[in-house]
């Protein structure tokens, strides 16, 4: 099923461009989301699977509420990470925290959080700011980071999610 199948409020989209103007993040996007609905009209799914553009998006609802013919950008910004995830679709360091997270809660659960930074770190390379240091101490030191993971929460409806998703 294609994306303009899924959210044939796609057509709406008259290219006014009030969603890209009101994007905070359009400057670091390959694809701006007037030009992303665009594509998906044309039919044009592997590209923007292909796109950095949803894995930079904030989720804000910027573009959403300044749309004048409400097209559902937020929701199909996550719809196509969705299926970026599904496909193996990855698009390296911007999508490295959602793949992370979710290996994370597949894994245990729940979040461990220096295991999510560690994964995260592992993804998109070691380096490690003096500022990060500190905050991770003064966190450390307040209990707000626990050394060991606490044990892993498993459902069968929880299991049941995962195999959903394919992930």
């Amino acid at each position: 099923m294609t994306f303009k199948e899924v959210f044939p409020e796609l057509f709406k989209c008259y290219q006014c461009l009030s969603c890209t103007l009101g994007c905070p993040l359009a400057e670091e996007m390959d694809l701006k989301p007037h030009k992303l609905v665009n594509m998906l009209i044309l039919g044009k799914d592997k590209e923007v699977l292909n796109s950095l553009t949803p894995w930079i998006c904030a989720s804000c609802e910027s573009c959403q509420v300044r749309c004048p013919n409400g097209v559902p950008l937020s929701e199909l910004m996550d719809q196509i990470r969705q299926k970026g995830i599904k496909e193996r679709i990855y698009k390296g360091k911007a999508s490295a925290l959602p793949l992370v997270f979710l290996k994370e809660i597949k894994k245990r659960g729940r979040i461990h959080e220096i295991s999510l930074i560690l994964g995260l770190k592992r993804l998109v390379g070691f380096k490690v700011s003096m500022e990060e240091l500190r905050i991770g101490l003064r966190m450390f030191l307040k209990g707000k980071l626990r050394m060991r993971p606490t044990k892993r929460v498993s459902s069968e409806s929880f299991k049941r999610i995962f195999e959903e998703v394919s992930f």
